[in-house]
């Protein structure tokens, strides 16, 4: 698993994101599959920005990369 296969992905969703005034930066990957990012913009401060990082962000990684095991916020 390599940051630029995460990279890709992450630039998938970021329209979505970058719509609401957001957006989503990657931090660091581990070697057992944990991902970090940072959210940014009207994400960074939002209260539902758990929500979009576990159900939006880590659902869409963990279908287009499975060795992703989880994303948490940097």
């Amino acid at each position: 698993m390599t940051k630029e296969k995460i990279q890709e992905a992450l630039n998938k969703i970021r329209p979505q994101l970058q719509a609401d005034g957001g957006d989503v930066e990657l931090v660091d990957v581990s070697d057992t599959g944990q991902v970090k990012v940072r959210l940014t913009g009207a994400c960074g401060g939002c209260p539902m920005s758990q929500m979009t990082l576990k159900m939006g962000i880590e659902k869409f990684l963990k279908q287009q990369i499975p060795e992703v095991a989880s994303v948490e916020s940097a």
